[in-house]
């Protein structure tokens, strides 16, 4: 093939006739063909991996996908800066060998190959649960802004670890680079073992899940009309009386956990940078403990007899403090939650108790709630002087109580009133409401067995999406601790049966409240949450499925490991 090629010598134009073989011009195209599909190739990779959607729930504030990737093996070491980031590697450690087999060893060398590097690092704007997770090829690196942080990061890991496939020992993990904090500082979950007792494996599992999701507040009811929970030295006859029954049986022997399985389990979910706060229910719901000690009891009716504490009989409040005391020391939270909600179901008599009209008098209490006002405001003195804050139902948001001590549980969705009288009077609260966050309500408009409001329910989208902008003022948002979930267990008599209503809801619960409202997107949600379903099915939960909802879960006790056992069985 001729070429005429020509060059201007500035003079003069110099033009000459040049033959190129056709081969060579082909070959040449080829190469540059080839080429340019290779770049427009590595930019496709680069674009889908700053674009990938990263699998953890909650969806962390920022992940890049890096085309690096580390392999964890069973000579992977964990390093960790500081002794305070012991418990956070034993954390790391017990959910390996549990899950995947691999036993890691601690190093001293922070340098090693093949190292999971887990350091601290504050960064004030962060927030003390903010953290950081590089993984390259040759190490993962997990700093937090405080030990909280750094547990997040762990949790972050071993999602993306647990979605990994194990390959003949070895997981290979994505090179992800995330860098992350919450939205609110209470991220909670509550159980009702008054009405039905789980027992402390499924609240080891269930502490397990929570940090899983970087739920942070376990919120463990303990007492109540069917029975009383909770070993207290100075009064046996509080867990031998009235640790018997539950709420469909009597009859059931007393179950309840010792002092001794309290810090067991309130060490493990320190680990798991999750606080247990204990909540012993007052002046109403006291049942329980009255038929224990029945010469403190203020009466009830015939729906809900000894239904509280007596407030005329100056004893009992050295009694109930006397209880506090030892619930202070079992829980270092610093924290003591005493209900204060529903006192007027079992009233009735209090007018013909000769002690309280004598308190009336006394005082100057008008009426009946006055009384209960005093009652609350006495014993939240007792707390105050343990050096704990007080939690309470939002009952209590009209009482007058110290602001800086004192945490107001918002639960009646029916009543935005009292939300609003607690923020306007300066408490800070927690939300729970009703609809969507009782989790003991149903999540299908089909379910027959559990709660229901009317027609409404609390189904996953709506957990995932509830919203406080049309509740809380721009300048009352301060004042919002976070979001938690409640599951009673009036409906719950077996560890199937407390699955089906925790799952997956606990996943929408986390990221609601980890995530600002402009980052939620429930149909990217979803798509990770498809991915989770496997692991559910991994450790035998019997989850519903809203992707199949006629899908029935495999029972229990068709299972190999026989795990049959009821609540009260257990």
């Amino acid at each position: 093939m001729n070429f005429r090629v020509c060059r201007d010598t500035g003079t003069r134009k110099i033009c000459k006739v040049v033959r190129i073989k056709k081969s060579y011009l082909t070959a040449k195209y080829s190469v540059m063909k080839k080429l340019y599909a290779a770049f427009l190739l590595s930019m496709t990779v680069i674009g889908a991996s700053a674009q990938a959607p990263c699998p953890v729930i909650p969806a962390p504030v920022k992940a890049v996908l890096t085309d690096g990737s580390f392999i964890l093996s069973k000579y992977t070491r964990i390093y960790t800066e500081s002794p305070s980031l012991k418990d956070a590697a034993a954390y790391l450690q017990q959910e390996l060998v549990q899950k995947e087999l691999m036993p890691l060893a601690l190093t001293q060398e922070e340098a090693a190959p093949n190292t999971i590097l887990l350091t601290l690092d504050k960064t004030p704007a962060e927030g003390d649960e903010g953290y950081t997770l590089h993984i390259t090829g040759k190490q993962v690196r997990i700093t937090g802004n405080a030990v909280g942080g750094v547990v997040n990061g762990i949790s972050s890991l071993l999602q993306l670890i647990r979605l990994q496939k194990n390959s003949a020992g070895n997981i290979r993990i994505d090179g992800w680079q995330i860098t992350d904090a919450p939205r609110y500082r209470w991220r909670g979950f509550m159980l009702d073992e008054s009405r039905h007792f789980m027992g402390r494996e499924k609240v080891l599992q269930l502490l397990n899940w929570m940090a899983f999701y970087k739920l942070n507040r376990f919120h463990w009811h303990l007492t109540d009309e069917p029975a009383w929970r909770l070993e207290i030295k100075r009064y046996p006859r509080l867990t031998l009386i009235g640790g018997a029954g539950s709420f469909t049986n009597p009859l059931v022997p007393a179950a309840y956990y010792t002092q001794q399985q309290i810090a067991e389990i309130v060490h493990y979910a320190a680990q798991r940078n999750i606080t247990v706060i204990p909540e012993i229910d007052m002046p109403g719901h006291a049942t329980a403990a009255n038929r224990a000690y029945p010469q403190y009891s203020g009466g009830g009716n015939a729906q809900h007899p000894d239904f509280t504490f007596d407030p005329g009989n100056e004893h009992t409040y050295g009694y109930l403090t006397n209880i506090l005391r030892e619930v202070n020391m079992l829980f270092p939270s610093g924290m003591i939650h005493l209900g204060g909600d529903e006192v007027s179901f079992g009233t009735d008599q209090w007018l013909k108790n000769t002690g309280i009209k004598k308190l009336m008098e006394q005082h100057g209490l008008k009426d009946l709630k006055a009384v209960e006002r005093y009652f609350m405001e006495r014993m939240a003195d007792s707390v105050y002087g343990m050096g704990a804050k007080l939690l309470a139902w939002d009952e209590m948001a009209e009482v007058s109580l110290p602001k800086d001590k004192t945490i107001i549980f918002w639960w009646r969705h029916d009543k935005p009133a009292q939300l609003k009288m607690a923020l306007e009077n300066g408490y800070d609260v927690v939300v729970c409401p009703r609809l969507p966050f009782y989790f003991d309500f149903v999540q299908d408009s089909l379910h027959r067995m559990g709660r229901k409001w009317g027609k409404g329910y609390s189904p996953l989208k709506d957990v995932y999406a509830f919203s406080l902008a049309s509740l809380v003022a721009e300048k009352q948002q301060g004042q919002i601790q976070g979001l938690q979930a409640n599951l009673w267990t009036e409906t719950v008599t077996n560890f199937n049966r407390m699955d089906y209503l925790t799952f997956p809801r606990i996943a929408a619960l986390a990221e609601a409240a980890w995530s600002k409202e402009e980052r939620k997107n429930y149909e990217d949600f979803t798509g990770r949450l498809k991915k989770q379903l496997a692991l559910y099915r991994d450790e035998d939960i019997y989850f519903y499925n809203p992707f199949n909802p006629s899908e029935i879960p495999e029972p229990v006790y068709f299972r190999k490991d026989k795990r049959n056992l009821s609540a009260q069985e257990n």
